[in-house]
């Protein structure tokens, strides 16, 4: 029986992959607004407390290296279950953390955690999902995951105005984890909902068609990037600068809030919402970039990033500034929004057809890159000039950024009949 012969439900995909991840983002979701107040509490400066909040993203790129391997290797349930189990010990940490250099290694270890459960649960799609519904069921996840994102700063609010602490935001993370085990635990083997999956045989042992994937994607690693130099140094730069602007825009919208002085549970709420405006765009995103084009869906949303980040630059010390972080908020959550799944969608769209999975790998990695390097030059610029500069700065690199897409995506990735070939990667 082939992969797309199997029995299927969508339903089944919901307990198996969609609940964890909605679980899981949840809590994530729920702490990333927090985490510069959490430094602040511990004696860290606004520069140091952004410098904290990078490790997040800092931590899902190193665990992009060995995360392949650790799917490969335990399968991609338990690597989920892993995940989930390391994530908690990080939180555990930042609980208890003494100063916020403890602080810091905790919220590392969640972004280390994050990345391998990111792939795991890709690799559980790619072994369980019949190909004819896999675009569906990974739209469908991109969906479920920035629906954590929205909830997971709403149910934050509210706590820290039940319990009036923001370190109590923590434990909404390891609940969310807890009940992501739990799910993985009690469910019966994926086998027995899916039937078998694909197996290939590598280097005598045999993995599932996701589990190889996952492999494939992180071994040999920087040699993949060499291979693809070319493309990866035009348009992978354009996707680096696409994940620069989004990690930028997750780190320094809760800085803002500190440096402007809004209240703990004001500013979960705030984002939260903004998170709902960005979640409730993600299938609009797909609809422009298959009926117009992927330009139509990078280039506006890296402008309004770009417009969005300039504009707060110039509102710090208004009398308004809290009623234009509001504003801006929503807006930046738009222009995010409708760039939904540019960067898996233009990774697919370049990977070579017979061998896809070292190219993503190389192309997540480089988006990885960006998403680290982003936060760490807003808490540089903030320590050594303002927050306004970094705002603006980042405005800047966007526009940067859009300029090198609307380069390159119309020769890497042309409007065109179903059947064309496009130009080589090695050109």
């Amino acid at each position: 029986m082939t992969s797309d012969e199997r029995p299927f439900s969508f339903r089944s995909v919901a307990l198996a992959a969609f609940l964890p991840t909605l679980l899981f983002s949840i809590g994530e979701g729920a702490i990333i607004p927090i985490i510069p107040i959490a430094a602040g509490n511990l004696g860290a400066s606004l520069a140091i407390a952004g410098l904290i909040s990078s490790m997040v993203m800092l931590g899902e790129l190193v665990g992009d290296i060995p995360s392949g391997w650790i799917v490969s290797r335990f399968g991609e349930r338990t690597s989920m279950i892993y995940a989930a189990v390391v994530a908690i010990l990080g939180v555990g940490i930042c609980l208890i953390a003494p100063n916020y250099w403890v602080l810091m290694g905790g919220i590392f270890l969640v972004g280390l955690a994050t990345a391998v459960f990111a792939l795991a649960r890709h690799a559980f799609m790619t072994s369980y999902v019949p190909a004819k519904y896999r675009a569906r069921a990974l739209s469908t996840l991109g969906g479920i995951f920035r629906a954590g994102w929205f909830i997971g700063p709403l149910i934050a609010s509210v706590v820290i105005a039940l319990t009036g602490s923001t370190q109590s935001v923590f434990w909404i993370f390891i609940i969310s984890c807890l009940g992501s085990v739990v799910v993985l635990i009690a469910l019966p083997d994926p086998e027995t909902m899916f039937g078998p999956s694909p197996t290939v045989s590598v280097d005598g042992e045999t993995l599932s068609a996701g589990e190889e994937e996952a492999e494939e994607r992180t071994r040999g690693l920087f040699r993949t990037i060499w291979s693809f130099r070319a493309v990866l140094a035009r348009m992978g730069t354009g996707v680096a600068l696409i994940g620069a602007i989004r990690s930028a825009r997750t780190v320094l919208m809760p800085l803002w809030a500190v440096s402007i002085g809004l209240s703990e549970s004001n500013t979960a709420l705030i984002i939260g919402i903004a998170g709902g405006v960005d979640f409730a765009l993600f299938y609009a995103s797909g609809q422009i970039m298959d009926r117009w084009g992927r330009m139509w869906s990078a280039i506006p949303s890296m402008l309004g990033l770009s417009a969005g980040f300039l504009t707060l630059a110039f509102t710090h010390d208004l009398d308004a500034r809290v009623g234009w972080y509001i504003a801006v908020s929503l807006f930046l959550s738009v222009a995010n929004g409708i760039g939904s799944g540019i960067i898996m969608t233009l990774g697919a769209d370049l990977a070579p057809k017979d061998h896809p999975a070292p190219f993503l790998g190389a192309w997540r990695f480089a988006g990885d890159a960006g998403q680290a390097a982003a936060p760490l030059l807003v808490s540089l610029l903030t320590a050594l000039v303002s927050i306004a500069f970094a705002s603006g700065v980042v405005g800047i690199l966007g526009l940067v950024g859009a300029g090198i897409l609307a380069r390159y995506i119309p020769r890497y990735v042309p409007r065109r009949p179903p059947g064309l070939s496009r130009p080589p990667l090695a050109e």
